[in-house]
């Protein structure tokens, strides 16, 4: 009889398993969409929003802004080396730089500055979050006439998407200028085929596929984890329980969009 209890119990917890799951990406979901509301209605920018935005946005880029624009730099020039020793091995120089740009450029940097960001900055955001309600600063917050969207969670957003698209948007210029260097060497006699290389590869198309990949990855890595901290029923309510959810997600979300964009790119 006690086994028979037992097995009823779990089925009855796998049954609501998809039900949870469900649940959790429709309060993703709208939390998004909520947000996306706050970003763009002025009245959510009080003083002490600005403030925390501004604090965060910087706290968010700054100290990781040249370390990582090394570390871009750096595997530009491995794999640029690797790529171009490998074509002229099989007689398909030409080809050597347009791959460069087409998989580090396209494909790499955006992914790398979106996971670089929400390991650095958004997660740990997230699970702060979870800290905030759990102590009771949110209720603090309205007592105090403050809403606690705006002036904690709102900054916290719209900075990650800031430091990713800034991270992005400068590791690729390193990444195109460094190229250029390890292909052609200190010399502008090659800035013609360059600049005809990089346009046949960014046409209209991929260009837009790149900056909406750019944007919603930005996007992904901050609404997730946010979302995940202040909607975290699923799990035990701690930090370590928050951050692991929203990079699960996350990173369900991530794979989703980089597929999307191959086929858009390719097929």
């Amino acid at each position: 009889m006690t086994q028979l209890t037992h097995w009823y119990r779990l089925i009855g917890h796998t049954g609501m398993a998809p039900l949870r799951w469900l649940a959790a990406w429709v309060r993703i979901v709208f939390f998004g969409a909520v947000m996306l509301v706050r970003m763009l209605t002025p009245s959510s920018y009080g003083p002490q929003t600005r403030y925390n935005l501004a604090r965060h946005a910087y706290l968010d880029t700054a100290p990781i802004l040249l370390w990582f624009t090394v570390l871009i730099a750096l595997l530009t020039l491995i794999i640029t080396r690797i790529v171009v020793v490998t074509a002229q091995s099989y007689g398909l120089s030409q080809y050597a730089l347009e791959m460069v740009i087409r998989v580090l450029v396209i494909e790499l940097i955006p992914l790398t500055a979106a996971l670089f960001v929400a390991l650095r900055c958004t997660i740990p955001s997230g699970a702060a979050l979870v800290e905030m309600r759990r102590i009771g600063h949110f209720r603090t917050l309205r007592r105090d006439g403050l809403d606690p969207i705006a002036v904690e969670v709102l900054p916290r957003l719209m900075a990650g998407v800031f430091s990713c698209i800034t991270l992005a948007a400068l590791s690729c210029m390193v990444a195109m200028v460094l190229a250029y260097y390890a292909v052609y060497g200190p010399t502008t006699a090659g800035i013609p085929g360059y600049t005809h290389t990089f346009g046949r590869v960014f046409t209209p198309a991929v260009s837009l596929i790149f900056m909406l990949k750019t944007l919603f990855f930005a996007l992904a890595v901050s609404i997730i984890p946010m979302a995940s901290g202040l909607n975290d029923v699923e799990g035990d309510g701690s930090r370590e329980s928050a951050a692991l959810q929203g990079l699960v997600r996350m990173f369900g979300v991530l794979l989703l969009l980089e597929a999307v964009s191959l086929v858009g790119n390719y097929i």
